[in-house]
């Protein structure tokens, strides 16, 4: 298994998990809140992959998951009641973690989210921040069991998507 940049071969297989993710969001089988066609799309997928913030985890020559890693804090955070004081500079975010459905419960998720805090460690970050709908009850799962702390729900339009409830977390790197 690696964690590693994106490039633009990869573009089709982070499409197709979005979908699946959306398909199965649609059948009612799992709660994102994410609509297809409005969020995530292969747009977004394109546009972190040209920013250079789009990571996939590559296993057996096949994408097994993705996500987005920058320092861009979205304008929800601000109004948010974050514990974990940093500069800009020093907070590092995970964005839309996607792990391939028909493969879940291989440790995907914990992989990629331990190379984010190898990563934001790497970079000097001090404070990491994470987001998902509060309606996503695994995800949350996920992060509390890493050790990440919730601060709270903000509402907001969440890429496009009305009537959110997103939930932030932190955790202080190297805890």
């Amino acid at each position: 298994m690696v964690i590693r940049a994106a490039n633009a071969a990869d573009l089709d297989a982070v499409e197709v998990i979005y979908d699946q993710l959306h398909t199965l969001e649609e059948e009612q089988k799992i709660k994102t809140g994410w609509i297809r066609h409005v969020y995530p799309t292969r747009k977004t997928a394109e546009a972190a992959l040209a920013l250079g913030t789009l990571y996939v985890l590559e296993d057996e020559g096949v994408i097994r998951a993705a996500a987005k890693i920058d320092q861009e804090q979205p304008e929800s955070y601000f109004r948010a009641h974050w514990t974990l004081q940093a500069e800009e500079a020093a907070v590092l975010v995970l964005h839309t973690l996607v792990v391939d459905p028909t493969i879940a419960r291989r440790g995907y998720g914990k992989a990629f989210v331990a190379f984010y805090e190898r990563e934001a460690a790497r970079r000097g970050c001090t404070v990491l921040r994470i987001d998902t709908n509060e309606t996503n009850a695994p995800a949350r799962q996920l992060y509390a069991s890493l050790g990440y702390r919730e601060v709270g729900a903000v509402p907001c339009v969440f890429n496009g998507i009305p009537n959110v409830n997103l939930v932030c977390l932190e955790k202080a790197v190297g805890a």
